[in-house]
């Protein structure tokens, strides 16, 4: 239930937003519309959503205490307010009213959240960036919508005066000061990628299509991965760590896979679990290692172990990668909530700017997206969630081995 709801009046003027209410007020608009699985938002989700390294003019790097005080703050204003979501732990989430405030129409909303993702902005660019918000047929109908904003009482938007060497007047908002975002280097940076675009149809439906995917090619995929560490002497080492580590605790690997990673900490002295969500996965790891324990779960309701009050170790090896960039805060946070005190969390990803498709493995139809992360904003979570003594590793892909993608590892310690 949501604890205040503003008049839905038009705002006879217009509210002035700083950055940091810019950046947050968009990020709600865009993911109301692009991921509503997720809508409402939590602040670390909305975080998360502030600092994307993609489709954000500038990149920021906020921390919890900024979102939270811009969050109260437009709440304060009646541009936000707040829900409490009742599934499991009662959390504190929020959605934008500045749609009914502003008596937004679809494509109007479109617009405006793009410019305040990403400032000033050509038609062109707008409709490129507007694609999955809106359906614009062409940059004319982008147009169209531009000049019926500017002559909205209060205006909306404003056109900006040409400069040289441009071809297209750029346009900005008239919620606050933009920041001019059109310079040489935004022009040289990386395409954009939306790593909550997996999360499109919703996180039961990806999540139906992982575990079928990997159903699918689950002997294959055990067979191709027999002997796959004999290859990989740093994770060799950085496994091997995590067993001197452990001792006699127990450590558990999460999405464990056909459980040859959970095997070699075992051979390693640990008393090591496996957890997949997969059964075929889990039914392979028994067959080849029958002296391990492997179990049906899901990392996301990670229990403490029954004989300890917590994990020595808790891995994350490779299953993280299926996971959008706003949901690994709490993944994250799942991850860390049952390791003991000085326990560590041990993270293995791919790292990059980019979200890779697969139709086909191992000759099976599959339909599965992998989100690649950059170091940074893992590094960030981690440390957002309370860990110390954080490490962490990136390495080129074995060409020898077929890999594509650079790797990253990350290992932190709980205080």
């Amino acid at each position: 239930m949501t604890e205040t709801r503003p008049d839905e009046t038009r705002l006879p003027q217009l509210p002035q937003l700083s950055a940091e209410e810019q950046r947050v007020l968009g990020v709600l608009l865009e993911k109301e519309v692009t991921v509503p699985a997720s809508y409402p938002m939590t602040v670390n989700a909305v975080r998360t959503g502030c600092n994307q390294t993609s489709s954000r003019e500038p990149v920021t790097d906020y921390d919890e205490r900024v979102v939270h005080e811009t969050l109260r703050g437009l709440k304060s204003r009646e541009l936000v307010a707040v829900t409490w979501d009742d599934r499991g732990r009662r959390t504190l989430k929020y959605v934008q009213t500045l749609v009914a405030r502003l008596d937004l129409a679809p494509d109007e909303r479109a617009l405006l959240t793009v410019l305040l993702l990403r400032g000033a902005q050509p038609p062109g660019a707008l409709k490129t960036r507007t694609e999955r918000l809106h359906p614009f047929a062409d940059r004319d109908q982008v147009d169209a919508c531009l000049q019926r904003m500017a002559a909205a009482s209060p205006p909306l938007v404003q056109q900006q005066p040409r400069r040289p060497r441009e071809q297209d007047h750029r346009w900005v908002h008239l919620l606050g000061p933009v920041e001019d975002a059109e310079g040489p280097a935004a022009a040289a940076a990386a395409p954009a990628v939306d790593r909550d675009a997996v999360l499109a149809e919703g996180p039961e439906a990806r999540d139906a299509r992982v575990r079928d995917g990997y159903g699918a090619i689950a002997a294959e995929y055990a067979a191709s991965l027999t002997g796959e560490l004999d290859d990989l002497p740093f994770e060799r080492w950085l496994l091997e760590r995590v067993a001197a580590h452990a001792g006699t605790d127990p450590v558990v690997e999460v999405g464990c896979g056909p459980g040859h990673v959970t095997a070699y900490l075992a051979e390693a002295g640990a008393d090591a679990t496996g957890l997949d969500v997969t059964p075929e996965m889990v039914e392979e790891a028994r067959r080849r290692y029958p002296d391990g324990v492997y179990e049906v779960g899901d990392l996301r309701t990670l229990m403490r172990p029954v004989t300890a009050t917590g994990w020595a170790a808790v891995l994350g090896w490779y299953s993280l990668i299926h996971l959008a960039a706003s949901e690994l805060p709490a993944a994250v946070e799942a991850l860390v909530r049952p390791l003991r005190a000085d326990g560590w969390l041990v993270l293995a990803l791919h790292a990059g700017s980019e979200v890779r498709h697969a139709d086909t493995w191992f000759e099976h139809d599959v339909d599965l997206d992998f989100v690649l992360h950059e170091p940074a904003d893992v590094v960030a979570l981690v440390t957002a969630a309370g860990l110390v003594d954080v490490e962490w590793y990136r390495r080129g892909p074995v060409a020898a081995r077929g890999e594509t993608s650079e790797r990253l590892y990350v290992l932190a310690r709980k205080p």
